[in-house]
């Protein structure tokens, strides 16, 4: 395992509860103590994780919630690479809706014109705007709305009072979790409301999510999966929880993840 894949499988370990010690980690990866100890320094280095006695907690912006920053850190490789074959299924003078989330994030910083023209596009996250505006785009309708959620979305009534009256050809929607019974789910009530809406007012709707998120459950429902045309995935999925996905009628593509430049160690990413 590469020393940038061990750090991922300790952020992944993190998320859950929030926090881990030395020692369960060390077992867990199949590594030494003294490993842990230098990967979770760089990971503070990078403001993803804070080192205390024994262990480490992930890195907070207010009082409950990983931040945007750490998540998107986590599966980076097979996040570009989704990202990419999303940006493949875009065409000239659509509307295209973009959820919140970093694997819509990744799917906006990919998004730099090229052959597109006359693209409209509707999200609920200011990251995602912000990514579109940095690459040549104007045509973008913002929702609006309370902030902010696991996934810095604009969510609420004012956010969904805008996107019921707005319709997208295409939906690139980001999730938490997704899985062939239960469907779509979110852990934030609000945000799965307004994933709801912009479901509901798209002609197609595309879900773009990394292998970790496949045939886990959250909190909250906001869509089955007969609501989702396609899902865009990586390599690393589980083979089973594939075909059960597929069984429910998504048309699902696998990608292999690309390879990311290592940051030095105790840099920034």
């Amino acid at each position: 395992m590469l020393a940038q894949e061990r750090r991922d499988a300790i952020l992944r370990a993190l998320l859950p509860s929030g926090a881990a010690t030395v020692g369960d980690l060390a077992d867990a990866l199949g590594v030494s103590e003294m490993t842990i100890r230098r990967d979770l320094g760089v990971l503070a280095a990078q403001q993803l994780v804070e080192k205390v006695h024994g262990g480490a907690v992930l890195a907070r912006r207010g009082a409950a919630e990983p931040h945007f920053a750490t998540k998107r850190s986590i599966n980076a490789g097979a996040k570009a690479a989704i990202a990419e074959a999303a940006v493949a299924m875009i065409s000239d003078g659509m509307t295209v809706a973009l959820s919140a989330g970093t694997t819509t994030w990744q799917v906006a910083r990919r998004l730099r014109g090229g052959g597109l023209r006359d693209l409209t596009f509707l999200t609920n996250s200011l990251n995602v705007a912000g990514a579109l505006e940095a690459n040549g785009w104007h045509s973008i309708v913002v929702s609006g709305g309370s902030f902010r959620t696991p996934s810095d979305a604009l969510v609420g009534p004012f956010a969904n009072q805008t996107l019921r009256q707005l319709n997208a050809d295409l939906l690139v929607l980001g999730v938490h979790s997704i899985d062939a019974r239960t469907g779509l789910t979110t852990p934030n009530i609000a945000e799965a409301d307004t994933n709801r809406v912009m479901v509901a007012g798209a002609r197609r709707v595309v879900v773009v999510a990394d292998s970790s998120k496949l045939g886990q459950v959250s909190l909250a429902t906001f869509a089955s999966c007969d609501d989702v045309d396609e899902l865009v995935t990586d390599s690393g999925a589980d083979p089973a929880t594939l075909a059960a996905l597929a069984d429910t009628g998504l048309r699902i593509h696998q990608v292999e993840p690309l390879p990311l430049a290592r940051p030095a160690e105790g840099t920034a990413s």
